[in-house]
C-alpha cells in the first residue's frame, strides 16, 4: 500500500522524471539518440534512473516529513519532536479513585460520655496498595500514610458508633479516605564510578508511569526531578511543626506541610525513548563545583568586546550570556537507588466496591495495649472503593502527542490570563492545603497606589473547615500558595491574595401540597432538595442565587402543588458561628436575583438542617 506524502519537497515522481530525461535527450541528443520505443535499451536506462530518482525523492521528503510534528508517524521521532515542544508524552494512563478505610476501636468512658478510644487508632505506611479478591489483581497505590487518631480540615476522620449494649456505645467506626492510582513501586539499581558529564542509565518496563524517587544509597542523599538540567529550583516541604516554624505550626490542622523552594545540586531529567524505555539523564559537574548560580556575564556583551566594536545595535537573547558551568551535579562512585511507578492502561478501569483486599503495612503507635483487644481491633482493618475507577487508558496515541505538544509548547506552563492563575491555585497539591473557592479580578482602580503597576491582579481565596464549611484561608495555607505561584507568575504581573467574604444565608419556604400527598414526606423531599442545590461545593465565589430556579426545583418535587413563597435570609454573628459579615438581600435583589457584593463574596447555607425551613400552607 502507498504512503501518503504530506510533503513533497522535489515534487517530482516516476513520470515527471522519466518525461524529463526523454525531453533531455531530444534536446542535447537529437541526432545520436531518438529510439524513444518502451522496448528500447535507452529507455531502459531512462525508466531505471527515473525509478532511482523516485525512490530518492520518497526516502526525502519522507525524512523532511518526519521533522514536522504535524506531519511526523513514526513514535520516536514523535517523541523527540515533543520534547523539543517542551511536552513530556505519556506511555500510559493510571486509574484513580477514592478508597475508604475502616477500622473499629473501643469505646472509652469520659467524664459521662463515651468516646472512641483512639489509643487503639490504626496507622497505615505510605505507599500501602489495595487490590481485588480476584484472579487478575489490579494493585493500586495509597502514596499517604493514614493516622486514624488525627482529624483535620484536609484529613477529617469520620467517626460513627458501631455496636451498642442497650444504650451504651462499646465500639465506634473509623473512616478515612485517600486517593489511589492504579500503579505499583519497581526499583532498580545503577553504579556509577568517575564522573561522567550527561551520564544516562535506561530503565526499560511495560507500562512506566515516572519516577518516584532517586536515593544515593551511600550518602542517603535525594535526586531531584527537574523539567531541564538549568532548573536549579524545586519546591521541596517540611513537616509543619513548631520545630520547623514556630509562627505557621498553629496552622498545621489544615496545613500539614510548608511549601518551600530549595536550591539542589543533585537533579536528573527524564524522557521516553520509546513506549517501554525510560532515559534519566543527570548533569555535568561534580559536588565541588560552585558555579550554580546563572549569572550575566558583561564580558559576553559589551565590556571588553575585541577591537572595541560597536554593539549598540546588536540583538542579545538571553541565553547568549547566562552561563552556568554544571546544570547540576553528575554522580560518581556510588549506588543510586531508583524507584519507579508502572500500571495503568485501559484494564485498571475496575468497578465500585472491587478493592477490598488490604497488602500494605498498618501497625499501632501505641505500644500500651492489651495484646487481646490489639489483636481483635488490627483484624477490623477494611478498605473499599465506594466508585468504580476511571482514568486509565494506554498512554498518547499519535494524534495526542501532536495536539498536546502544540498546547504544552504555547502555554509554557506560565500564568498568562486569569484562568491560569485560577486553576493552578485550586490544584495547588493538598498536604500544602486546600484552597476550595478562588476568585481572581485585576485590583479595581481606585484600590490601586500611586506608581503601582496596572497588572496587579487580586486573587481571592477560601478553604473548609473539618465540617466541610467555609472558613477564612490560615495564614500558612496562603504561604504556601504564594510560594507555589512565585514559579509560574509572569514577570510584570503582581498578585495579592485575598481573604473572600462569606454571606452565610437561611432559606425559608412555604409550599401547597396536592390532596392525598403525606405533607411530612413532601416537605422533606424539599428540604433534601434545597440541601443539595445549596451544597457549598455547587457554588463559586460571585455566583449570585436565581430565585426563578429554586421555585421550578421545588414545583418539579412529586406531591407539590405550587410554590407560595421563597425567602432568602441573611444569617449574621460569629457568637451564633456565621461570619461576621451583614448583607442586606432585599437591598441586593433584583428581577427575582439576589447579587453578591462588589466585593468577591459567596453565599454559604451554614447549617443546612437548621437553615432551611419549610412549611405546608393550605390553598
Amino acid at each position: 500500500m502507498a504512503i501518503r506524502r504530506n510533503i513533497s519537497y522535489i515534487n517530482k515522481d516516476f513520470t515527471e522524471l522519466r518525461s524529463s530525461l526523454i525531453d533531455y535527450a531530444k534536446t542535447y541528443f537529437p541526432t545520436t539518440y531518438n529510439d524513444f520505443s518502451p522496448a528500447s535499451p535507452g529507455m531502459m536506462f531512462m525508466e531505471m534512473a527515473a525509478y532511482v530518482g523516485d525512490v530518492l525523492a520518497f526516502y526525502l521528503d519522507n525524512q523532511l516529513q518526519e521533522t514536522y510534528l504535524q506531519y511526523a508517524r513514526q513514535t520516536n521521532n514523535l517523541y523527540e519532536l515533543a520534547y523539543m515542544f517542551g511536552y513530556k508524552p505519556n506511555v500510559t494512563q493510571v486509574a484513580t479513585t477514592y478508597v475508604n478505610f475502616y477500622q473499629q476501636v473501643p469505646a472509652l468512658l469520659s467524664g459521662s460520655t463515651y468516646i472512641p478510644d483512639f489509643s487503639y487508632a490504626l496507622y497505615v505506611e505510605p505507599n500501602s496498595t489495595v487490590t481485588q479478591n480476584t484472579t487478575n489483581k489490579i494493585p493500586f497505590l495509597i502514596q499517604d500514610p493514614i493516622d486514624f487518631s488525627v482529624s483535620s480540615s484536609g484529613d477529617p476522620t469520620e467517626v460513627t458508633v458501631y455496636e451498642i449494649s442497650g444504650v451504651i456505645p462499646t465500639k465506634f467506626l473509623l473512616k478515612k479516605t485517600r486517593k489511589a492510582i492504579s500503579s505499583t513501586i519497581e526499583t532498580a539499581q545503577f553504579q556509577f564510578g568517575t564522573p561522567v558529564q550527561y551520564s544516562t542509565v535506561e530503565i526499560n518496563a511495560d507500562k512506566i508511569v515516572g519516577i518516584l524517587d532517586i536515593i544515593d544509597s551511600g550518602s542517603g542523599d535525594k535526586w531531584y526531578e527537574v523539567d531541564y538540567l538549568g532548573q536549579e529550583m524545586v519546591y521541596d516541604s517540611i513537616k509543619n511543626t513548631n520545630q520547623n516554624d514556630p509562627n505557621l505550626s498553629q496552622y498545621s490542622g489544615d496545613t500539614p506541610y510548608i511549601l518551600k523552594l530549595e536550591k539542589i545540586q543533585r537533579r536528573f531529567v527524564t524522557r521516553f525513548l520509546d513506549s517501554g524505555s525510560l532515559q534519566i539523564q543527570f548533569g555535568a559537574g561534580t559536588a565541588n563545583d560552585t558555579d550554580e548560580n546563572i549569572i550575566p556575564n558583561p564580558n559576553n556583551v559589551g565590556i571588553g568586546l575585541p577591537f572595541k566594536q560597536s554593539k549598540l545595535t546588536t540583538a542579545y537573547a538571553p541565553n547568549n550570556f547566562l552561563y552556568t558551568k554544571t546544570y547540576g551535579i553528575a554522580p560518581s562512585n556510588t549506588t543510586l537507588v531508583v524507584r519507579y511507578l508502572t500500571g495503568g492502561g485501559a484494564v485498571s478501569n475496575v468497578p465500585a466496591n472491587s478493592l477490598t483486599v488490604f497488602t500494605g503495612t498498618a501497625k499501632f503507635l501505641n505500644s500500651n495495649l492489651f495484646p487481646g483487644t490489639a489483636n481483635t481491633i488490627f483484624n477490623t482493618l477494611g478498605v473499599t472503593n465506594p466508585l468504580a475507577a476511571d482514568g486509565g487508558g494506554d498512554g498518547d496515541s499519535i494524534e495526542e502527542i501532536r495536539q498536546n505538544s502544540s498546547a504544552n509548547f504555547a502555554s509554557q506552563l506560565r500564568n498568562v490570563t486569569q484562568d491560569d492563575y485560577l486553576v493552578r491555585a485550586l490544584s495547588m497539591p493538598a498536604n500544602y492545603g486546600v484552597i476550595s473557592k478562588a476568585y481572581i479580578e485585576p485590583t479595581k482602580a481606585q484600590s490601586i497606589s500611586a506608581g503601582e503597576s496596572q497588572s496587579v491582579l487580586d486573587l481571592y481565596v477560601l478553604s473548609y473547615n473539618v465540617n466541610n464549611q467555609l472558613t477564612i484561608a490560615s495564614t500558612a495555607l496562603k504561604q504556601n500558595l504564594t510560594t507555589y505561584l512565585s514559579q509560574y507568575r509572569m514577570v510584570n504581573d503582581s498578585v495579592n491574595i485575598k481573604d473572600g467574604f462569606i454571606i452565610n444565608i437561611g432559606v425559608n419556604f412555604s409550599i401547597i401540597i396536592l390532596p392525598n400527598y403525606n405533607s411530612n414526606d413532601v416537605l422533606t423531599k424539599c428540604i433534601v432538595a434545597l440541601k443539595d442545590y445549596f451544597a457549598i461545593d455547587k457554588w463559586a465565589i460571585n455566583q449570585p442565587i436565581i430565585l426563578r430556579n429554586i421555585y421550578i426545583l421545588l414545583d418539579a418535587i412529586e406531591g407539590v402543588q405550587t410554590v407560595q413563597n421563597i425567602t432568602i435570609n441573611n444569617l449574621v454573628g460569629e457568637n451564633l458561628g456565621y461570619s461576621k459579615y451583614a448583607y442586606s438581600i432585599p437591598a441586593a435583589t433584583a428581577n427575582n436575583v439576589i447579587y453578591p457584593s462588589l466585593d468577591p463574596s459567596i453565599f454559604e447555607v451554614k447549617y443546612p438542617n437548621t437553615d432551611i425551613q419549610g412549611r405546608v400552607v393550605n390553598l
